[in-house]
């Protein structure tokens, strides 16, 4: 018989790291120090002015340099989602302490060391309540603050998620029921869902009526409107793909203003936006009933720009000031909000109680209304209410339908190889027209009854 004692070194199950996007700590900006400190590093950055570059890409990457050398970056590793925020470095040089002394006992398993683990077993255990009661103890004196109202929803959240894959979707079911593992083939189930989503419209007559549109200058966006669409954007929200938050036009003051508006103006007038605002991450999240792994469980939330975003409220308050929104709708309006329809609807069920009659609810839910809204129908609703247009190749378009439909329900026929289309004082990348679905051939000059018209609207050529 052959007796011995060997240590054997299990290899752990590696665990496969998620990779994530190092971020900016742009959440630093909320420290006024932080602030002002950014501000002066920007300052420097674009060589002592105080004013912003003009165009966007530039005072972009400035932004974005300054912010990770001021400001830093997260460290990218993935943050796990366990209750244990009130762990804290006395915890952690205890547990390394027992974790020692656990080996020690391992390699010689003396009663000494055994005395020794176990001293620093209990140690741990009470230092871990400690740490507990005084985290909870701070915790409560904090509910009634932002922060603590925060800590507190994000707990529950955690509890709630436990065992469910909602972190990251790593498997999907695709239409047949089969559980897709592959990341490749995740990715391309969620593209085809999304595809289909966005770009789906229900059913229905389309039969509107012709509307002309109202052509009329439109107002330069003034710098009062920038600074009201800014005071609305809520701040502490995820960032886009440009990593540029609201927090940093708020923490730049009047310059940003002045930028903003300037920036706004030259989208106004060449109608065309940056092409970062363009981009957008769109994130799975899961509507916490139904199967984990059904595709169909999931909405989509899309992280945009946050400057597209205040482009957006100044648009939306113009366009408030001329459409009416009737008095049944409540929420995004203003003192209009959700709680008070469910405040009218509780009391209208108190009356009808109190003299025992019947009230009959019906509550209509909309399938994928935010997805399935008819373009079409939204640029009737406005030209119908009287928004303003700017001169737009669609209008051309339009113009030309009609003059075809007339001719040929007469008889006449347009020349698709000699019906030419130029645009004067173009603007770059402005397109072209199409008729039937047919682009029509685009020209710089047309000579007409003898006189050459060229779209930069000389008249060199006529002599």
């Amino acid at each position: 018989m052959v007796v011995c004692r060997m240590t054997l070194m299990v290899c752990k199950k590696k665990r496969s790291k998620i990779e994530i996007e190092k971020k900016t700590k742009w959440w630093k900006l909320k420290k006024e120090e932080c602030c002002e400190e950014f501000r002066q590093k920007l300052r420097q950055a674009l060589g002592g002015q105080v004013v912003l570059p003009d165009d966007w890409e530039t005072t972009a990457e400035v932004i974005r340099e300054t912010g990770r050398k001021v400001l830093g970056v997260s460290s990218g590793r993935r943050k796990e989602d366990k209750e244990t925020w009130w762990w804290n470095e006395e915890v952690q040089d205890s547990i390394q302490r027992k974790r020692l002394a656990k080996k020690k006992w391992d390699m010689d398993r003396t009663e000494e060391n055994r005395q020794e683990y176990k001293e620093l077993q209990r140690r741990v255990k009470r230092e871990v309540s400690k740490a507990k009661q005084k985290a909870y103890d701070e915790l409560y004196t904090r509910l009634d603050t932002k922060e603590g109202e925060k800590d507190l929803y994000r707990l529950a959240r955690q509890r709630d998620r436990d065992g469910k894959d909602v972190q990251q979707v790593r498997i999907i079911k695709d239409r047949d029921g089969r559980v897709l593992t592959s990341e490749e083939s995740v990715q391309r189930r969620w593209k085809e869902y999304f595809e289909e989503l966005m770009n789906e419209e229900n059913e229905r007559e389309k039969r509107l009526e012709r509307v002309n549109s109202v052509e009329q200058k439109v107002d330069k966006i003034i710098k009062d409107e920038v600074r009201k669409a800014l005071k609305r954007m809520k701040s502490g929200k995820a960032v886009g793909p440009d990593d540029i938050p609201v927090e940093v036009w708020k923490c730049l003051g009047e310059a940003a203003v002045e930028f903003l508006a300037s920036l706004f103006n030259r989208v106004l007038e060449s109608e065309r936006m940056p092409e970062e605002w363009r981009r957008s991450v769109l994130v799975p999240i899961f509507k916490n009933k139904g199967d984990v792994q059904s595709w169909s469980n999931y909405r989509g939330i899309k992280l945009m720009s946050h400057t597209m975003k205040l482009w957006e409220r100044v648009v939306e308050a113009r366009l408030r000031k001329v459409v009416e929104i009737c008095e049944q709708q409540y929420g995004f309006m203003p003192r209009k909000s959700t709680t008070d329809a469910i405040f009218a609807l509780r009391i209208l069920m108190e009356k009808y109680r109190d003299g025992q009659r019947e009230l009959h609810c019906v509550f209509v839910d909309l399938e994928k209304v935010y997805n399935r809204v008819p373009r079409e129908e939204l640029w009737y609703c406005m030209r119908k209410s009287g928004v303003a247009e700017n001169e737009s190749r669609e209008q051309v378009e339009e113009n030309l339908e009609r003059w075809r439909f007339a001719l040929e329900r007469r008889g006449m026929e347009v020349s698709r190889s000699k019906t030419e289309y130029m645009c004067v004082n173009e603007r770059e990348g402005s397109g072209t027209v199409r008729l039937q679905g047919e682009e029509v051939k685009k020209v710089q000059e047309f000579k007409y009854s003898g006189s050459t018209v060229q779209s930069n609207g000389e008249c060199g050529k006529e002599f």
